[in-house]
């Protein structure tokens, strides 16, 4: 036996989860990722889902988003990560010894020989570039 409609009850859930969304303080939950995960918000965050659940025994709230991260990879010619981090702007330049470029000599095997095959790829690749700028002009 129905004591109520239940659409009804999901309508007015909705509703409580969408107030409750509206009132969360974004400037605490951005510092909270930087902080936290050193993540920086990207672009607006898109809400997704909210709900009523049952967390460690306790009655919470629970809301998905979908946000974008700037992600800045550094790796080098042999393809090998560097550094990765999901901070830009400011903390970036701050960090010049992380994104400075450099232009290290042309790949050494022990020897202390270049690795010939690498540079006649390298000379081959630089010819087709000039090659095509040429071919634009």
């Amino acid at each position: 036996m129905k004591l109520t409609n239940p659409k009804s009850i999901q309508e007015s859930e909705k509703e409580f989860i969408d107030t409750i969304n509206a009132e969360l303080d974004w400037d605490v939950i951005e510092q909270m990722l930087l902080d936290k995960h050193n993540f920086e918000v990207q672009d607006d965050i898109e809400y997704k889902d909210g709900n009523l659940i049952v967390y460690k025994n306790e009655i919470a709230y629970k809301f998905d988003f979908e946000i974008k991260v700037p992600l800045s990879v550094i790796f080098n010619r042999s393809g090998q990560c560097l550094s990765m981090s999901t901070t830009r702007g400011k903390e970036a330049l701050e960090n010049r010894e992380d994104v400075e470029i450099q232009n290290p000599p042309a790949t050494q095997t022990f020897n202390g020989e270049p690795d010939k095959e690498k540079v006649e790829e390298m000379a081959v690749e630089i010819a087709d570039l000039i090659s095509e700028i040429n071919n634009n002009a």
